[in-house]
């Protein structure tokens, strides 16, 4: 390897470590249309309690077992 792609190399190295920190500070845009994401922290004292069950749907390609559930917060 010669001198010149050594030098090179490590350039670029240095250009884009130096970019990744800016980069990790300012989100990704996000796509039009998009939802924001929501964050939910309840207090320390709840949990999640949730129960599942399947249900019957009759659809034209015929009959589907479909899951179904339902949560909610609970005090610890």
């Amino acid at each position: 390897m010669s001198l010149k792609r050594l030098i090179a190399g490590l350039a670029t190295l240095l250009v884009v470590g130096a970019a990744l920190p800016a980069a990790a500070q300012n989100p990704a845009p996000r796509p039009p249309g998009s939802r924001p994401r929501i964050e939910i922290n309840p207090r320390p004292l709840l949990y999640r309690r949730c129960t599942s069950w399947y249900v019957i749907q009759y659809r034209p390609s015929g009959t589907v077992l479909f899951p179904e559930k339902h949560c909610w917060w609970v005090r610890g």
